[in-house]
């Protein structure tokens, strides 16, 4: 087998300092870290209490999907799959986001798809919001000030419940449903908040959550919260969900289309602008993909001509290249002459019993939520 080479490194020195249990060598560089980590902890505790009692509503319900960790935790496959469920039992939903990644970013709220066919590039909308247009067949748009993309919905049809991509740390923005994602095999890290660990906000913050969904990636040594994770709340809903490969897709000029999950025994070269690359990594390898050479680049990378031109050099030899769906609305517009590009498309599956648990916590806020917005939500400010 070809040894599997890295370019660029797969983990930051950051994230490595981030690991536990954390070799001796690494603890004077860590314990550099916790005094920015504590301050920056006690601005976020400031922040929280600040919108509790200041958050806008959006005069519709409101269902938030988020978490408390950097990296991929399957949020957006997890908000296309409820936003789907939702549709599929002849609701108007749809989607809103921030739009990560925007490259041409004036603030103003944008219509990424009106449910036909997406209207926006990566550069104007974001990687996650376009991949999610290419996939959902209902509406969807960005905003740096959620309630404005709600807005921009709203004035062009009457909807059910708007759902929030990585919603969780938006607190400006009421909801109606709080559901917490975690990645059962990555638990909460260390425990710290940035920069000294992965955690965006203090444990403290699981309070928010109406509900929390652990998500299986099927990741190699996958396990549940370890001993070392805090309790999860004991009041709260807890549902069980698994992220898996479903089918390979691939991009032309007449758009996405999905063909056989066939890579058993195929020599792949990996492409990924991931917070964490190491889970796209064990799917393909748990499908039979042998990986020859990966190429990890920075979460919402903005790809260059060069870019590619690499990954096409590496890639001789190989049987096709693979890349995830939001890295493909990047790669697909560069030209690659008798190349197989292809993404790997995820699924979240339920048990029958646990969608309906869920489905019967949704239809309950849904009937029980979204009062007026606020006339304050139309100020100026942004969070």
């Amino acid at each position: 087998m070809t040894p599997t080479r890295s370019r660029p490194p797969s983990r930051s020195l950051l994230e490595r300092l981030w690991q536990r249990p954390l070799p001796m060598r690494w603890w004077p560089l860590w314990a550099a870290l916790t005094p920015l980590a504590t301050l920056y902890s006690g601005a976020l505790t400031v922040r929280a209490r600040w919108w509790r009692t200041n958050s806008r509503s959006a005069g519709a319900p409101v269902i938030s999907v988020g978490n408390l960790t950097v990296g991929g935790n399957g949020k957006t496959p997890f908000t296309l799959f409820l936003a789907s469920r939702i549709r599929a039992r002849g609701l108007a939903v749809a989607i809103v986001s921030r739009g990560w990644g925007r490259t041409i970013d004036r603030g103003n709220a944008l219509l990424v798809s009106d449910g036909t066919c997406c209207l926006r590039s990566p550069r104007e909308a974001g990687d996650e919001p376009v991949m999610m247009a290419k996939s959902f067949d209902g509406p969807i748009a960005v905003a740096r000030r959620r309630i404005d993309a709600i807005r921009l919905l709203g004035a062009r049809a009457h909807f059910d419940a708007f759902i929030l991509d990585d919603g969780f740390q938006h607190l400006r923005l009421h909801r109606d449903l709080n559901l917490l994602l975690i990645n059962a095999a990555r638990g909460f890290g260390n425990g710290w908040v940035l920069p000294a660990g992965p955690l965006r906000e203090g444990l403290a913050a699981i309070g928010r959550a109406d509900a929390i969904v652990l998500i299986d990636s099927g990741a190699s040594g996958a396990r549940a919260l370890s001993a070392n994770d805090p309790p999860l709340p004991a009041h709260l809903p807890i549902f069980h969900a698994s992220l898996r490969p479903r089918a390979l897709v691939r991009a032309d000029a007449a758009g996405w289309h999905e063909s056989r999950l066939a890579l058993g025994g195929r020599r792949v070269v990996a492409v990924s602008g991931l917070a964490d690359p190491t889970g796209f990594h064990a799917m393909l390898r748990e499908v039979g993909a042998t990986i020859t050479v990966t190429f990890d680049f920075p979460d919402h990378h903005d790809y260059t001509p060069h870019d590619f031109e690499n990954v096409l050099s590496a890639a001789t030899g190989s049987d096709l290249i693979v890349t995830t769906e939001k890295d493909l609305v990047k790669l697909e517009v560069f030209p690659a002459p008798g190349v197989s590009l292809y993404a790997l498309r995820l699924e979240v599956a339920m048990e029958t019993s646990e969608e309906a648990r869920l489905f019967d916590l949704v239809a309950e806020r849904m009937r029980t939520g979204g009062a007026a917005i606020s006339p304050r939500a139309t100020d100026g400010s942004l969070d």
